[in-house]
């Protein structure tokens, strides 16, 4: 078996509570590696919620009909259970995400992730929004802007070149080009893949081009996610009410303001 090192030999890990080299890292690449973000508990309260939503997608939507291509699934907003729920505040990676923005002021736009089932093919590389500013002088594209958008992913099971890990191709966050069709990929970019442990969590900027790649083992590869708007951005359409008020009670203060636009009316 391969060691921690051996696996995610092509970047960085910041270990949890290095905030500042997280940051650094994150800026410059659009993406940053944290490991033991989850403790052995949360991890494994986190992937109770997660098996038991695959199994209930998978049983209703067959392979060939899942939402991301064939095998590979996007959970959807699931911030209303609360395995997911318990994302929203966890502190090595509140930690960071309060220090990019330098404000605690931001929102929760909710929480998911994706996975991918034995037979999963690679997915074309892609950035997880487009451009909404709608320029009418196309001065001012989104690239062109500071970081408004962040997802924390946390892998449910150890991320392998076998079982579909994602490929991120650094510094990419504000590029204005698209990223290139799968059949004109270079090399290096299908092997810019991110092994990450359980229990880790990969914090993006959801502009940064990334993929999945192919899932060539036995197992489904879990992915479970938090994502956060910046204090001065939204989303048009994107903050449906979905969390149960007896779920928002459980949260504290700072993390039931950055859930307010999602809780449900009593």
């Amino acid at each position: 078996m391969a060691t921690m090192t051996e696996q995610l030999a092509n970047f960085e890990v910041v270990t949890a509570g290095e905030v500042e080299r997280a940051v650094q890292i994150f800026r410059r690449d659009g993406f940053v590696l944290l490991a033991d973000a989850l403790t052995a508990d949360e991890l494994q309260f986190a992937r109770q919620g997660a098996d038991r939503v695959v199994g209930e997608q998978t049983g209703a939507i067959a392979l060939e009909e899942a939402n991301r291509g064939f095998a590979r699934y996007s959970f959807g907003q699931q911030i209303q259970h609360p395995e997911w729920a318990q994302l929203v505040e966890l502190d090595p990676v509140v930690d960071v995400v309060t220090a990019i923005w330098e404000s605690e002021d931001f929102v929760c736009s909710g929480a998911g992730g994706d996975y991918s089932l034995p037979g999963a093919k690679i997915q074309h590389l892609h950035s997880d929004i487009g451009d909404c500013l709608n320029d009418p002088e196309q001065r001012i594209v989104l690239a062109d802007l500071p970081t408004p958008f962040i997802v924390a992913n946390f892998p449910m099971v150890d991320f392998t070149r076998e079982n579909g890990a994602t490929r991120f191709v650094a510094c990419t966050q504000r590029n204005r080009q698209r990223p290139p069709a799968l059949e004109q990929e270079p090399e290096w970019m299908r092997q810019s893949i991110v092994r990450a442990p359980a229990g880790a969590a990969l914090i993006r900027d959801v502009r940064t081009w990334h993929g999945g790649t192919a899932n060539t083992s036995q197992q489904t590869r879990v992915m479970t996610s938090v994502g956060y708007y910046a204090p001065w951005f939204r989303r048009p359409g994107e903050l449906a009410p979905c969390m149960p008020p007896d779920l928002f009670e459980t949260l504290s203060e700072r993390a039931q303001c950055w859930c307010r636009d999602l809780v449900l009316d009593k």
